[in-house]
């Protein structure tokens, strides 16, 4: 398995930063690198966000993982964030 380098929060408003900016996703720059790395940190609430809604897994995730691993996990990247 993959462990990622960065905490989760930076990487997700990164992800969300990028989503608006660059043409691969709804933005206009095609070389979006330099300004996602200036504005990541606009995100990061945003980021925040998602994590709070991930803290309870859906059914499906449930169904095939443990839900306190999960939690734990969950809220070690909130924790991280702050």
């Amino acid at each position: 398995m993959d462990i990622a380098t960065g905490p989760v929060v930076e990487r997700i408003a990164r992800v969300l930063a990028g989503q608006r900016i660059s043409a691969n996703g709804g933005g206009d720059q095609a070389s979006a690198s330099a300004e996602v790395d200036a504005t990541w940190r606009d995100y990061r609430h945003d980021a925040l966000a998602v994590l709070h809604t991930l803290r309870a897994p859906s059914e499906a995730m449930a169904n095939v993982g443990d839900i306190a691993a999960w939690e734990r996990m969950i809220h070690a990247a909130i924790d991280e964030a702050a």
